[in-house]
């Protein structure tokens, strides 16, 4: 796989394909996804180390083989959800996890520490999955929370966590973020005041069904690293079960594209047709006025013309009457002027 790693570890020649799983880490970096994946397959099989420095800078993927024969194939994810991830690398990251996972991906693992504080890439991160994944995946996700030594350290249990410092968009929001948002984050500038979290929001959890699982990565109790592996594989098995056997695949992300590109070309269309409409309305208004101005015109034209012509035919008519008049008084002038003279 170019680009990527897929490794295997500790499989065995003709293991049954129907008993394999996909698991996909993702989450930001220094929340511990190295170290999960490497709680799940029982060694360390991917390099993790603490800090705010990832490790991981492409998907990678290993795998081995449970004792019950069952194969678990982990890809470990570089941080998508970092401020400073380019748009570019994630989408290829994100063709390039699908394309590893050649029978379909069972289960997303989204991954949080209860030591980090809790960030608006965080909280946007289901709408991210959503943009680049579609609306299918959340309905494959499950959230892991790592620093379970932490809370045992305390005396404390995940539902305690959740009930006290679990961050408000965790377990009690889904944010709603525009498009436009998430393409700001994804190019590094998500603001705060492009989130809105007014209103009755979704929460995280309950859109995973409340799928979550608490881990200690740090701990040596063979037993405890056993159960809460064999937890997560329980949710990982009702994934498959709600979603009737069928991973999401290549063809589901192709499909949604497909119909992504569809409603893309479909909202280009209408546009295109509504600027079309608005440019025969326009021009339609234009040449309705410019010929209702013409009319007008004319007609002001015809009524001066026809006002000019009546008042030159008045003169005339008033000339004619003058001069008939005066011309009366001259034939009487004659006959006046010999009367006067006699």
């Amino acid at each position: 796989m170019m680009g990527g790693r897929v490794i295997d570890a500790d499989s065995k020649p003709n293991s049954p394909s129907n008993g394999e799983r996909n698991l996909v880490l993702v989450g930001r970096t220094g929340n511990g996804k190295s170290a999960t994946a490497n709680s799940i397959l029982g060694k360390k099989a991917f390099m993790s180390k603490a800090g705010s420095s990832g490790v991981t800078k492409t998907c990678e993927m290993q795998r081995t083989m449970l004792k019950a024969g069952q194969v678990v194939n982990v890809i470990d994810t570089p941080g998508l959800f970092d401020s400073s991830a380019d748009p570019e690398f994630v989408s290829k990251e994100i063709v390039k996890c699908i394309g590893m996972a050649k029978d379909g991906i069972h289960a997303v693992l989204l991954v949080f520490s209860i030591r980090n504080r809790f960030s608006k890439e965080e909280g946007a991160a289901i709408h991210i999955l959503e943009s680049l994944f579609g609306k299918k995946i959340s309905d494959y996700m499950i959230v892991v929370f790592t620093g379970g030594d932490e809370l045992e350290d305390n005396d404390e249990t995940l539902e305690d966590y959740l009930g006290r410092e679990c961050p408000k968009p965790l377990k009690a929001s889904r944010l709603k973020v525009p498009f436009s948002i998430v393409l700001h984050f994804l190019n590094g500038f998500l603001m705060p005041c492009g989130i809105d979290r007014r209103g009755d929001w979704l929460e995280i959890l309950q859109l995973c069904d409340n799928r979550c699982v608490l881990f200690d990565n740090k701990t040596k109790d063979a037993a405890k690293r056993t159960e809460q592996v064999g937890k997560l594989l329980s949710l990982v098995n009702s994934v498959i079960v709600q979603n009737g056997g069928q991973p999401y695949t290549d063809e589901i992300f192709a499909e949604l594209k497909r119909a992504e590109l569809k409603e893309q070309m479909k909202k280009s269309y209408d546009d295109q047709l509504k600027r079309i409409t608005e440019m025969f309305e326009y021009k339609l208004k234009e040449t309705t006025t410019r010929l209702e101005q013409q009319l007008a015109e004319e007609q002001a034209a015809r009524l001066k013309a026809e006002q000019a012509t009546q008042s030159a035919q008045t003169k005339s008519n008033d000339e004619i009457g003058k001069l008939k008049k005066d011309t009366a008084e001259l034939r009487e002038q004659p006959k006046n002027g010999w009367c006067a003279i006699l």
